[in-house]
């Protein structure tokens, strides 16, 4: 099966400060490589036949980094003009790269990550899929997955669902062309209705409320090295702990 690849790259990357802000997330260099030059090389090993970038702040530092590592013509770049509004925009600003009648793999680029991720959302059986790591800190901060008998029940930062369990969403996503055109339909309707300063997780949790039970099923990735960079303390944690994991 041949999926279409969504970066999300725009943001500004305010938590981190400096030097590390002063170019987009995309390009923090871990070992040799850029993240998103770790985002390409992985995406192509797993058979991802076309890459779309959502970039905003300095994307010609973005279209610099692509034309230097000679990422060529399966990668493509959308600029979102409003990207220090709410993630929700970048996503309304790719609604019609979500409507083309593919299979979608929606992804951060902030993330260092081990390339099994990629080849978990790219083998697994369900055509819809969040990457699930149940080592999770008890915080407001990460993202969770809430699971009940195994369904999928809520998602975001706050919850209110009842649950058996919860673990973090690493930022991956796998949709199906039905599931990735709703999702389309509802980031539009978050712009339409003012509702620009949300993040898009956000809108993901609707998708998942307005879809049939039994539509998304989770990959358990825990144990598989990974790291959100949004802190200092992040940076460095990447260097020093996620790195040396790596297995690609």
């Amino acid at each position: 099966m041949s999926y279409r690849a969504i970066i999300l790259a725009a943001g500004v990357g305010d938590r981190l400060g400096a030097p590390w802000s002063a170019a987009p997330k995309a390009l923090l260099k871990f070992g040799d490589r850029t993240l998103l030059a770790r985002h390409l090389g992985i995406l192509e090993d797993a058979g991802v036949d076309e890459i779309v970038i959502g970039v905003g702040y300095r994307a010609d530092l973005i279209a610099a980094e692509l034309d230097a590592i000679g990422a060529g013509s399966k990668v493509r770049i959308v600029v979102n003009s409003r990207y220090r509004e709410g993630s929700v925009v970048t996503v309304w600003s790719l609604r019609e790269e979500f409507t083309s009648g593919r299979p979608v793999l929606l992804m951060d680029a902030d993330v260092l990550y081990d390339a099994r991720m990629i080849r978990r959302l790219c083998e697994t059986r369900h055509p819809n899929c969040l990457l699930y790591d149940a080592d999770v800190e008890d915080s407001e901060e990460p993202v969770k997955i809430c699971l009940r008998g195994g369904e999928i029940v809520d998602f975001g930062k706050t919850v209110t669902s009842e649950h058996d369990r919860h673990g973090e969403s690493v930022g991956f996503f796998r949709f199906s062309s039905e599931a990735a055109s709703h999702l389309a339909g509802i980031v539009d309707g978050y712009v339409a209705a003012g509702r620009s300063g949300e993040m898009y997780e956000e809108a993901i949790r609707d998708l998942l409320r307005a879809m049939p039970p039994g539509t998304f099923g989770i990959e358990d990735v825990t144990g598989i090295p990974w790291i959100e960079i949004d802190f200092p303390d992040d940076v460095a944690r990447a260097k020093t702990e996620i790195l040396p994991r790596l297995a690609d």
